[in-house]
């Protein structure tokens, strides 16, 4: 739930979890992390919904940032391996790696859009 702390204009939420059956898999901040940005599956947690749209596209971006680094980290790792040009194979791995950022980036742009508006 989304609370406001009227002394700070802070708003605060309250970590809820995804559970399937009855197991807990995810936090909303654990996701974000993860570079979870989509807000379909976002909304899956009980305060995305009370979060102001703001406030949703903050961690929208937030995500966005953590996804790429974890991509731009995941590309450096398999670009830096011993005898790289041995390992032909790698060169697909950076491929799907950079379509992915590719992918991301054309994510994050339809998502200003929809979120600039009103």
């Amino acid at each position: 739930m989304a609370t406001i702390d009227s002394n700070e204009g802070v708003e605060q939420v309250k970590a809820s979890k995804l559970v399937v059956g009855h197991s807990t898999i995810l936090s909303l901040n654990k996701a974000i992390e993860l570079g979870e940005y989509d807000p379909g599956y976002l909304s899956q947690f009980d305060e995305w919904v009370q979060l102001s749209r703001h406030s949703q596209f903050e961690l929208i971006r937030k995500a966005i940032e953590n996804r790429l680094k974890q991509l731009i980290g995941q590309y450096a790792e398999i670009n830096n391996v011993l005898d790289f040009s041995k390992k032909p194979h790698l060169q697909e791995a950076l491929k799907n790696i950079d379509d992915q950022r590719r992918r991301v980036l054309e994510d994050k742009e339809k998502l200003y859009l929809e979120y600039s508006k009103i």
